[in-house]
């Protein structure tokens, strides 16, 4: 590396009585980070601040650069407050990049042709992404995955794909891998390294990850690259040649195989640089030159290394901005330098949480493994631990729960042991539950503001901050990655508890009550309206109003269970109830992106006839409907609009079809393998069971979706485990697991009682399902409600299974009226003009079908047509970094 010679302490170059001026080339998230540190710090008010930015937009949040094709919007992902640069008099420069740095002058040239003249000069021009320098690489087709830009060239080309190739398998790769599969293709990852995120998990991990991203549908090659990159006539790719020989077939290429500090600007006015790249800094952020600092991706810091994650970034931000104020006279004083940084890092890639921390790789002389490792959900955990028995480091897939408590932890030995801390809930001497109180004050809860718990019980105990929004606004912790949340709202609790402060636990604004407590007041008073609830027993300044968006649809999922109980109308649409209810239940029908609306029928265990099946595909057909398999053993049809869905719910009922209220919190499915019937390992009819359970808990309201599997042995087929009730055959009778989980937060089912007979199962279940929407709270799964309640498992089971509260018959007696009283909501509509009424486009024009709703073919199908966020017009970056 390049070593920095001593230099004398930067000064502002101003003349007296003159404002100095400073200028930052780059405007990502290190650089606003910067503007931050130096608003709060006053420098803002004694220097001019001019921002030269390459992008057309102000800084966005990168980390969080997929959620765009989950539908967030580019403003959802500013950084930057609409009034920031106003309030603080910054001059912000978009689409304009610094050119060139004369430093003997000290001015910076933009592309405009503007030049500015700086006492002090800031570069924070980031990083540009690696691509290998393989034959073919600039064809038509090929494009990298950094920004905005990046993201709508490659939407609006993979309308004309069918299979993309991702080249990396590190986290940005992964992220870009999710997104084509989110856009409908085919997709391949090519990773040179022998396993997938080399640099953050081990070969342990590397084989979870891999298990968990194949079964997602995508085709994982390691420990090969790229070749050469095949085109047609026209240059547009049409295939991808492998090291190994191999070759696959694709339409488009998006390189994602690492980034490289981006220099060129240094280079070019002679500042040190390293071997490998980077801006050489000292531990103040300074370069040799002592009027220009660097800081983020595109410096080289003190320790040698360049930092490609965010926390290092902002890390530097502050030690930068902190010395020119000092150099200003302004503010408080210089925080400590910038020597290094702790990586640690918790992502969810596709859906997957992975972490690691610490001696992730286990490199420390003497050091040991615990590890817990189960293949078939997916989950990997590996302590390493010191020969002190101190924790060094860890590596978590497919469950990082515990990532906020046992980063915190590291360098010191943990109070429980370590077979504990990785055990899963409900295994026998694991599942041990580390609070906040477990950790010093000086633990790191934000990683990525280095915001320690000291710092947060004094947000609460000297700032008077009481609610989450207070203690992020004050510490900034939270506002990141987010991966601390649930560890800054207990320290929060907890010092408001000690201090003897009321902890608001009211549902909303409109209630002081909890979901569980609004259930016991409805049940009890047999209260069958919202209105009647919130005027008796909402906040006073709530009651005669119209309650807010959390407490509307919880309220109605409440009367809507209880319904046939307390005496009220359990269709969801009918007078008041229609205005309480979320945005799906408004139509009985899931909204899709366009507009449109998918339409899923219930399919009881997956088993239909072929002629119900012909019926479906004749719906399609007829109304040209995108037609998908979901998971849950059912036919999903895409691309209705609003006034076609009587329509096409009138041919599905009289085919003997009915709702399967994949757009409610309610039961989605009862997923089954074929059980003994037809299989040589079945040691029971599972799709009868199945078939059984979905038709008795179908239309049940909660205070989350549910969803359930039978599988006929051990073997598992069915996923029973990853459900929020789950049967596996034995072959004494049924196991039943309880509080699984398959979707984001990943969470085996718990054994809550074996060996059951058909009644014993079902009286469980009935228990276990009213129990749960008794006492869960809003949005709260079943395997999260779980981990809350107090007792956790032990409880339910002494609740449920040994009637511990006297409740069992109350509760069998709630689920025997949901039984005798449901009815299909989609029959229902139909047989009411007055319900039909609802089901318009447009209120005053009711035949006119909505024209925005539109579709393009795509692989003998259809997808909604889609406008872009930016249109074409905009300049789009080529692989070299020039705009086209």
């Amino acid at each position: 590396m390049t070593s920095m010679p001593p230099h004398p302490e930067a000064t502002p170059a101003a003349a007296p009585g003159t404002t100095p001026t400073l200028v930052l080339i780059g405007h990502g998230m290190v650089g606003q980070r910067f503007l931050e540190e130096l608003a709060d710090r006053g420098v803002t008010g004694r220097a001019r601040v001019v921002v030269l930015c390459e992008e057309p937009r102000p800084a966005y949040d990168r980390v969080q650069l997929t959620s765009y094709f989950a539908g967030r919007s580019p403003d959802d992902l500013s950084l930057v407050d609409p009034d920031f640069m106003a309030r603080h008099g910054i001059e912000l420069h978009l689409g304009d990049p610094a050119t060139a740095v004369d430093r003997t002058a000290r001015t910076v040239t933009a592309r405009s042709g503007l030049t500015v003249r700086y006492d002090t000069l800031v570069l924070a021009t980031g990083s540009y992404p690696f691509v290998p320098p393989v034959p073919g690489k600039d064809s038509a087709g090929c494009f990298v995955y950094r920004t905005i830009e990046d993201l709508l060239a490659i939407e609006e080309y993979a309308k004309n794909a069918r299979t993309g190739v991702v080249v990396g398998g590190g986290l940005l790769g992964l992220e870009a891998a999710g997104a084509l599969k989110g856009l409908g293709l085919r997709t391949h990852i090519v990773e040179f390294a022998p396993r997938l995120m080399a640099l953050q998990v081990d070969e342990g991990g590397g084989r979870a990850l891999r298990r968990t991203v194949e079964e997602m549908g995508l085709e994982v090659h390691t420990g090969v690259g790229g070749k050469e990159i095949v085109a047609d006539g026209a240059g547009a790719v049409t295939a991808m040649g492998l090291s190994d020989d191999s070759r696959i077939e694709t339409d488009l290429v998006v390189f994602s195989a690492g980034v490289r500090p981006r220099d060129q600007l240094a280079r070019d006015c002679g500042l040190p640089v390293g071997d490998r790249g980077g801006i050489v800094v000292d531990e103040r952020c300074r370069t040799t030159d002592p009027a220009v600092y660097a800081i983020g991706e595109c410096a080289l810091a003190a320790d040698g290394r360049v930092y490609g994650l965010v926390a290092p970034g902002y890390d530097m931000a502050r030690t930068a901005a902190g010395t020119i104020a000092d150099a200003l006279g302004a503010g408080p004083g210089t925080p400590e330098g910038f020597t290094g940084a702790d990586l640690s890092t918790k992502l969810k890639l596709l859906g997957v949480d992975v972490a690691s921390f610490g001696d992730a790789q286990g490199t420390t002389d003497g050091c040991l493994d615990v590890v817990y490792s189960d293949a078939r959900s997916g989950v990997y955990k590996k302590l390493v631990i010191g020969a002190a028995g101190e924790l060094l480091g860890g590596v978590l897939v497919g469950d990082a729960e515990a990532y906020g408590m046992l980063r915190p932890l590291t360098g010191s030995v943990p109070p429980v042991s370590p077979e504990q801390l990785v055990l899963p809930a409900g295994a026998e001497g694991g599942a041990a539950a580390l609070g906040p109180s477990a950790l010093p004050d000086s633990a790191v809860l934000c990683n990525c503001h280095n915001v320690t718990k000291g710092t947060v019980r004094a947000a609460v105990t000297e700032h008077s901050c009481g609610t989450l929004p207070e203690v992020k606004k004050c510490t900034k912790a939270g506002t990141g990655c987010g991966s601390c949340v649930k560890s800054l709202t207990a320290v929060m609790n907890d010092e408001l508890a000690a201090s003897g402060a009321t902890i608001d636990t009211g549902l909303c604004g409109c209630f002081p009550h909890t979901r569980a407590e609004l259930y016991e007041i409805v049940r009890t008073l047999r209260l069958t309206t919202f209105a009647e609830l919130l005027d008796s027993h909402g906040r006073a300044e709530a009651r005669n109003g119209d309650g807010c968006e959390i407490c509307k649809p919880t309220v109605g999922s409440i009367i809507a269970s209880l319904a046939p109980s307390v005496g009220a109308d359990g269709y969801v649409l009918d007078g008041e109830q229609a205005a309480l209810q979320d945005t799906n239940d408004h139509f009985l029908a899931n909204l899709q992106r366009n507009g449109s609306y998918s339409i899923v029928p219930r399919i009881p265990g997956g088993e239909i006839t072929p002629d119900k099946l012909i019926v479906i595909g004749e719906v399609a057909r007829d109304f040209g409907l995108y037609t998908k398999i979901t998971g849950g053993q059912r036919i999903d049809l895409f691309g209705a609009r609003v006034d076609q869905l009587p329509q096409v719910w009138a041919r599905l009922v009289d085919a003997g079809f009915e709702s399967g209220h994949a757009y409610g919190k309610a039961l989605r499915t009862v997923k089954s393998c074929v059980g003994q019937t037809w299989c040589r390992y079945g040691v029971q009819d599972s799709v009868r069971m199945a078939i059984d359970l979905e038709l008795r808990y179908r239309g049940l309201r909660s205070p989350h979706k549910l969803k359930s599997a039978v599988s006929g042995c051990a073997r598992e087929c069915a996923e029973a485990r990853g459900k929020d009730f789950g049967v596996i055959a034995t072959s004494n009778g049924w196991n039943l697991y309880v509080g699984g989980n398959g979707g984001a937060d990943p969470r085996h089912a718990d054994l809550l009682a074996q060996d059951l007979s058909d009644a014993e199962l079902i009286r469980l279940i009935d228990r276990f399902l009213m129990f749960y929407i008794r006492t869960a709270d809003r949005l709260e799964r079943t395997s999260a409600w779980l981990e809350r309640i107090e007792g956790g498992l032990d409880h339910v089971r002494d609740v449920v299974v040994h009637d511990s509260l006297g409740l069992c018959d109350e509760l069998e007696a709630l689920m025997a009226a949901h039984v005798t009283h449901y009815r299909d909501e989609w029959a229902e509509t139909l047989a009411d003009p007055e319900r039909l009424a609802r089901f318009v486009s447009f209120v005053n024009a009711p035949d006119a079908p909505d024209p925005s709703v539109r579709f393009v073919p795509e692989r003998d199908q259809v997808k909604p047509d889609l406008t872009l966020l930016a249109g074409p017009t905009l300049p789009v970056r080529t692989l070299e970094g020039t705009s086209v």
